[in-house]
């Protein structure tokens, strides 16, 4: 018998999962994939002390800028950091740690995490800040430096259509981090655009098996446009 995952509200679907301190990793990329509604109940949860690693983090008014605004961010691993004032402010203050990470490294990290892998080297980032303090080997005559897997104690995705099952389909663009977030952490959250009975997903279009997920919770998102480039009319 298949096992039902599905909850009503995501913060039905955090209830008992979330805790001071802990480590999260969250899919998205700037407000393109983001699960937007569990960022709300996290927020909403009062935690505090986060450690959230996460290409980037939202903007002032969206995404994790709401729980940078709250102060619920002690530490960020990031990759892009350019559209959000308010972290810009905390750094420059000395208020929130940042490590950042090549976005490419990133991506490794997190699906190193998830796949059981403590570490790896790489030559991105060799010779620049990224690479002090790190350990470096020697292969094949070239240098590399080594990168920490990343293994959250909680992942939060967001994807298009999921079962009650957990199995995730992702919708174009939105895919982007979340399949590696999926799976790096100990216990996984999925919020859904559209919940259907297991069967109706095709297996080939599956990108993240149920296997990988705890909880899913359908949501009505919210489109929001990072930045708004537009022509004039001629």
């Amino acid at each position: 018998m298949a096992v039902n995952k599905v909850h009503h509200s995501c913060a039905d679907a955090l209830q008992g999962l979330v805790r001071d301190g802990m480590l999260v990793a969250v899919g998205g990329f700037g407000l393109c994939g983001i699960p937007e509604n569990l960022i709300i109940a996290l927020r909403d949860s009062g935690i505090k002390g986060l450690t959230v690693a996460s290409n980037n983090a939202g903007v002032d008014d969206w995404g994790l800028g709401l729980l940078l605004k709250t102060r619920q961010i002690r530490r960020m691993i990031s990759s892009y950091v350019g559209e959000n004032a308010e972290f810009e402010r905390q750094f420059m203050a000395g208020e929130l740690e940042v490590e950042f990470t090549p976005q490419g490294t990133l991506a490794e990290r997190l699906r190193a995490g998830g796949a059981g892998i403590p570490a790896f080297y790489t030559r991105t980032g060799l010779a620049t800040q990224i690479a002090q303090g790190k350990p470096h080997e020697v292969f094949d005559g070239e240098t590399f430096v080594m990168e920490r897997g990343i293994r959250a104690d909680l992942s939060l995705v967001k994807a298009w259509r999921g079962d009650c099952f957990g199995n995730l389909v992702y919708r174009k663009t939105a895919r982007n981090f979340n399949p590696m977030v999926a799976t790096c952490g100990k216990v996984c959250v999925a919020e859904v655009e559209e919940l259907v009975p297991i069967g109706e997903l095709d297996p080939d279009q599956v990108h993240t098996p149920g296997i990988f997920v705890d909880r899913i919770v359908q949501t009505t998102s919210v489109k929001r446009i990072e930045q708004r480039t537009v022509t004039s009319a001629r």
